[in-house]
């Protein structure tokens, strides 16, 4: 690790959403920039704009062009954004979709160069990104096309405290969920679950707990067959190769039982199976993690918050834990990485060679 503080980029998302204010919020409270060095790639302009509107006192900054340039101490706001001169308080434009891709862009080009260390990314509105630059349906996607450590494996995971819900599928219709899930995606998402929870969060063994698709987990065929054909099976071969997963559980039962402190991590079959019962419980101070990337992304658990924009009550928790778990997340794959690097090789008593087997068939016992 650098010994200089971590840099965390920080992309502005929407420009007339709530992302600057829940930013210029965040680092009013100047001990915060003790614990690394924030890079907040967007417009000063914008910013500018925000911190009068919002009557926002506290917020300073240092304008920079290159992440190189960033000063320690201090909130560094890097232009990338030229063509970001208009704020539409609370309505979707198109300005502002190129302006938050524009943004994005540059910070993950910046962090793969190795000149920034984690990414937090603000709300972007899907629906205004620019379409021939930005065909996903969110952040995740993107992610997982430019940088994913296995090419088109990623995992979307929404986390407070102890609790850490994943997405088998995302940003997909409900109609389309069932058509979507297989045992093999399954198995594929238990598995970078449990590496995920095992590198970024330092827990050596999780325990996992997937969720059905059906109500009633398809109460015996009656109510669907998805349990039975394609879940059950995904766990039985999860827990045969050594992932300790349980399951499935039907959703309503499962959040309501208080079960969810009994797991390390937990698997939904959907995206509202899984956020709707998670936001009603941590909304603001949820975090959305990308497992399975080459660095470490973090954001919010909420939107761009177009109804409340302009009026001064958008909550920063969520983006003030956003940081807090990246920077977690980094030093925990650190560590992880380091005691893994180099393994010990595996010996045998009275052996001399790796590729030989103990002789257990001696009958002579040895004290």
């Amino acid at each position: 690790m650098s010994t200089r503080k971590i840099r965390v980029a920080i992309t502005h998302g929407d420009i007339n959403g709530i992302g600057y204010e829940v930013v210029l919020k965040t680092f009013e409270d100047e001990r915060i920039f003790e614990l690394f060095t924030p890079i907040l790639y967007g417009s000063s302009h914008v910013a500018t704009f925000w911190k009068k509107h919002l009557n926002i006192e506290h917020a300073s900054w240092h304008v920079i062009h290159q992440a190189q340039d960033a000063k320690e101490g201090m909130l560094n706001i890097l232009d990338c954004a030229p063509q970001c001169d208009k704020v539409e308080i609370g309505q979707p434009t198109e300005a502002a979709g190129r302006a938050a891709f524009e943004a994005l862009e540059r910070a993950t080009a910046d962090i793969r160069m190795g000149l920034c260390d984690v990414l937090v990314t603000a709300p972007i509105n899907k629906a205004v990104m620019p379409r021939d630059l930005f065909p996903f349906n969110g952040h995740t996607d993107y992610l997982e096309a430019i940088a994913a450590r296995t090419p088109g494996e990623s995992l979307m995971v929404l986390a407070s405290g102890d609790c850490r819900v994943a997405l088998a599928t995302t940003h997909i219709p409900l109609q389309a969920v069932s058509s979507h899930l297989s045992s093999e995606l399954i198995l594929r998402k238990l598995r970078l679950l449990e590496a995920g929870l095992q590198r970024d969060f330092g827990i050596i063994k999780p325990r996992l707990a997937v969720l059905a698709l059906n109500p009633h987990a398809g109460d015996k065929g009656l109510m669907g067959s998805e349990e039975d054909t394609i879940i059950r099976p995904a766990i039985d071969e999860a827990f045969a190769s050594g992932i300790i997963t349980f399951g499935p559980f039907p959703g309503d039962g499962f959040w309501g039982s208080g079960r969810v402190d009994s797991f390390d991590g937990i698997l939904a079959m959907y995206h509202d199976q899984g956020l709707a019962p998670f936001k009603a419980l941590y909304m603001n101070e949820g975090v959305n993690i990308t497992l399975g990337l080459n660095f470490v992304r973090t954001s919010p658990d909420h939107g761009t918050g177009y109804d409340i924009a302009g009026k001064g009550v958008a909550d920063p928790t969520s983006m003030r834990e956003a940081i807090y778990s990246a920077l977690d997340i980094y030093r925990h794959r650190h560590r992880y990485d380091e005691a893994t690097r180099n393994p010990l090789r595996r010996h045998y008593h009275n052996r001399g060679r790796d590729d030989e087997k103990l002789d257990t068939t001696s009958s002579t016992d040895e004290y």
